[in-house]
């Protein structure tokens, strides 16, 4: 992943954190490792059951259309 990518990724992370705040969770970068974004997800969303569909569905999937296709994301927790 470029540099360039890198940033981007944190740009859409961060423009994702408001939404996850309204329902008392939040997200971290935890890592980038070639094409894996690795994340911590913490509060209500550390614990919450739609926690997959929250990292697959949503962030990766924004992650995917805004940066490369080839992303993948992980949660660290």
């Amino acid at each position: 992943m470029t540099k360039e990518q890198e940033n981007q990724v944190k740009e859409v992370l961060e423009s994702l954190r408001p939404n996850l705040q309204a329902d008392g969770g939040d997200v971290e970068l935890v890592s980038i490792q070639e094409n894996q974004v690795v994340v911590r997800l913490l509060g209500h969303c550390s614990g919450c059951p739609y926690r997959r569909q929250t990292l697959k569905g949503g962030i990766e999937r924004i992650l995917r259309e805004k940066v490369s296709p080839e992303i993948t994301i992980e949660s660290e927790n």
